[in-house]
């Protein structure tokens, strides 16, 4: 006998399990970013403590570090000066979401066609290469444009060269588009506080506009956390604001930074296995013991790092435990062996309050920038 069904049914209890599971909160998986928009706020105070006299750019480019530029946008819109993103496109999504404070493009336009936008919307941009200037003076007289004019002071990757500088200066200083130019510079090892070459930098800077009366904007985050700021410079910080330390040694100021980004998820299995048994891809981790390990909902298809080692930590249950094996692209194994009582559905910090991001970087061989950043769009983004 041949059964046959209403060619609605399929439809109606397709419909069924996706309104269900929608509805169940139990169904979702536990990894999640958790954001606390008051610590961003307390680190850019603290910037600003640092550098009293001192105007802000807040930076908020990359997604704001991957803590969602609309969102800290809109929180810090009321103590801030500016804003600064890398593109157009970063800014005209702040516009859109209602963002009013000047934003300063970084890397200024990529194509003179974007200028008539960057008049419309009042945007600041940045002048990195004499072929962005004659654009500028190609654009209507009542433009009023704000030029971040930057020197190569020996980073050499952006920048005019020192001997073209003044003339630069001069010339973008007597076009009726241009309302005003800011002098800029940025620093390769402010993050080392014992380099000698932040002081060369910041001597041929000098040096270079000796003869210029204007403002200036030098600092990110190393360099108002680590150094003497000008008085007066317009400060750009970025990494400070999410609460990570850009230094590779422990530092005062950097101390008084609240992490930002708490990072979890939980355990969804566990096993046992004697000495010798192998976990993961490739076997790249064997037991030296009986051991407890517990898998865990994370892995490179969340951003989490795929070369971090076997030993780098994650925080559960008062404590730190290591990884071991391989990270896969969505999960991670880790030694439980020292954590008898934890059970499915233990909520693991990856990083944030509990496990320094500067500690994870350092483990998986790279910086706090990369953990924030690449985090995907799959880790939902909530906010305290």
């Amino acid at each position: 006998m041949r059964y046959t069904c209403d060619p609605i049914w399929p439809q109606y209890y397709s419909q069924f399990f996706l309104n269900l599971f929608s509805a169940s909160t139990h169904v979702n998986r536990p990894t999640r970013s958790l954001i606390s928009l008051p610590a961003i706020l307390s680190n850019l105070r603290l910037a600003r403590s640092l550098t009293p006299r001192s105007p802000t750019i807040a930076v908020v480019k990359s997604d704001a570090y991957g803590h969602g530029a609309i969102r800290v946008a809109s929180y810090l819109d009321d103590y801030t000066d500016a804003f600064g993103t890398t593109s157009l496109k970063e800014a005209l999504t702040l516009r859109g979401a209602g963002v009013i404070k000047p934003i300063l493009l970084l890397e200024g336009f990529f194509s003179p066609t974007e200028i008539p936008l960057i008049v419309e919307h009042q945007l600041w941009i940045t002048v990195h290469c004499e072929e962005q200037i004659k654009p500028l003076a190609e654009t209507p007289t009542n433009s009023q444009l704000r030029v971040f004019l930057k020197l190569d002071s020996g980073m050499h990757r952006l920048g005019i060269a020192p001997e073209n500088y003044a003339s630069a200066y001069k010339y973008l200083s007597s076009l009726p588009q241009i309302e005003q130019v800011i002098l800029m510079s940025h620093f390769a090892c402010a993050d080392e506080v014992d380099n000698s070459m932040t002081t060369q930098q910041l001597q041929l800077f000098q040096e270079t506009i000796r003869d210029i009366d204007a403002s200036t904007s030098l600092a990110n985050s190393p360099f108002i956390l680590g150094w003497p700021v000008p008085s007066g410079d317009i400060t750009r910080p970025g990494l400070m604001l999410y609460g990570a330390s850009p230094f590779h040694e422990p530092h005062p100021n950097a101390a008084q930074l609240e992490p930002v980004m708490s990072l979890s998820t939980g355990v969804i299995a566990i096993r046992e296995i004697p000495s010798g048994a192998s976990v993961g891809y490739g076997n790249k981790w064997t037991a030296g013991r009986p051991s407890r390990i517990g898998t865990i909902a994370l892995g490179y298809g969340d951003g989490y790092p795929r070369h971090a080692p076997s030993g780098t930590p994650v925080f559960i249950e008062g404590g730190q435990i290591p990884i071991v094996g391989q990270v896969s692209m969505d999960l991670v194994t880790v030694d439980l062996t020292e954590r008898p009582n934890t059970k499915i559905g233990t909520e693991v910090e990856v990083f944030g309050q509990n496990l320094s991001i500067n500690e994870v970087a350092s483990w998986c061989g790279t910086i706090p920038h990369t953990l924030m950043t690449c985090l995907t769009s799959r880790v939902p983004r909530d906010y305290a």
